[in-house]
């Protein structure tokens, strides 16, 4: 069976992003392990970065990097990660 798609983020003020799929179940997906890692993923500490620029691109949870929603310069999250490995949302 095939994951289904994602067509909605949610930022949260404490690095979780509420991704919505189009199965009905929303998941949501904690970034600060991600953060921890430092390198590109750095700049995702800036919270105001981090909710303005979370968008879905490439089919999945992504932050638009330079603001010109181009898919090739995001830092994005494998979709199957999103959907195994976090945790459901309000009652999913």
């Amino acid at each position: 069976m095939l994951r289904p798609n994602i067509y909605q983020v949610e930022p949260k003020g404490d690095f979780t992003v509420d991704v919505f799929f189009d199965d009905g179940r929303v998941k949501s997906y904690d970034a600060k392990p991600l953060i921890k890692k430092g390198g590109l993923f750095a700049v995702l500490g800036d919270i105001r970065f981090f909710k303005e620029r979370c968008v879905v691109l490439n089919h999945t949870l992504a932050w638009d990097v330079n603001g010109d929603l181009d898919p090739t310069e995001c830092i994005d999250v494998c979709p199957d990660v999103i959907y195994n490995d976090s945790a459901d949302k309000r009652g999913c």
